[in-house]
C-alpha cells in the first residue's frame, strides 16, 4: 500500500487543481507539523506575504524531510492569515514553493501570536512505512 494520501474529490463538487475535497490518510504513521511561520533560521520574520508564506513552506518542507516525508505525504494543510490579508499573493508563493501537490486545504483569518507574522501553516501528513 502506498504512504501517499489519496484525493477524494466527489463529482458533484468542484474539482480544483489545486486542493482536494478530502484526502484517505493510510494506515500507520501521522506527522502533525505544527505552525510554522515565515522565519529564518536565526528566528528573524520575513517581510511580506509572498517572502513569508515561501519561508513558512520551506519550513514544512524541512519538518517533512527530517520525518521521511515530502508534499505528495501531506493530507491537509491549514493556512493561517492575518486579518484583512488577500490571500490571493500567498497562493502564488505557495504554488512556487510547494508545487501541484493537491491536498485538502483550509484558509482561516486569525490574529497572529507573533507579532508580524502575516501567514502560519501547518501539515498533518502520512510518514512512509
Amino acid at each position: 500500500m502506498s504512504a501517499e494520501p489519496t484525493p477524494v474529490d466527489p463529482p458533484q463538487l468542484y474539482r480544483s487543481p489545486a486542493f482536494a475535497q478530502g484526502m484517505i490518510i493510510p494506515a500507520g504513521p501521522v506527522l502533525v507539523v505544527g505552525g510554522q511561520n515565515g522565519v529564518d533560521a536565526e528566528g528573524a520574520l520575513l517581510d511580506g506575504l509572498q517572502a513569508q508564506t515561501e519561508q513558512a513552506l520551506r519550513n514544512l518542507l524541512a519538518v517533512l524531510a527530517e520525518a521521511g516525508c515530502g508534499p505528495e505525504h501531506v493530507a491537509r494543510l491549514t493556512i493561517h492569515l492575518a486579518p484583512g490579508i488577500d490571500p490571493t499573493e500567498a497562493y502564488g508563493a505557495t504554488r512556487t514553493v510547494w508545487g501541484d501537490h493537491r491536498t485538502a486545504v483550509t484558509v482561516l483569518t486569525v490574529a497572529p501570536a507573533r507579532p508580524g507574522a502575516l501567514v502560519e501553516i501547518d501539515a498533518l501528513a502520512s510518514v512512509p512505512a
